[in-house]
């Protein structure tokens, strides 16, 4: 996919206007971000953007995350178990303490395996 942000107001409305006239290209819509198709013409309307608004839009090629495959299962189980908490305002640092759970610091400097 790729990824669009606009940055300046011109920018924005361009953004917009081309994705009403070119939806079959748009993926999803956030705003001041979308995603595109990764084709020839996603790439044209990412080009052309970029061409007439120069670093006020961003365009990066991203790569959806599919947890099962990207993320280590140990960082699957810490988020479930969070999430499944009975205290709802106890922080993750806090609740991971003695139960064996990933520590935030630790998962800050792992990078994900490409």
């Amino acid at each position: 996919m790729l990824l669009i942000v606009a940055y300046s107001r011109a920018a924005r409305q361009a953004l917009r206007n081309s994705c009403s006239t070119h939806a079959e290209a748009v993926i999803r819509r956030f705003g001041r971000a979308v995603l595109l198709c990764e084709t020839e013409y996603g790439a044209f309307v990412a080009c052309r953007l970029r061409e007439r608004f120069g670093t006020a839009v961003e365009v990066a090629r991203t790569e959806p995350l599919n947890e099962y495959r990207d993320v280590p299962e140990h960082v699957r189980d810490a988020a479930a178990a969070y999430e499944a908490r009975e205290s709802p305002s106890t922080p993750y640092a806090k609740f991971a303490a003695g139960r064996g759970l990933p520590e935030p610091d630790a998962m800050r400097e792992t990078p994900l395996a490409d």
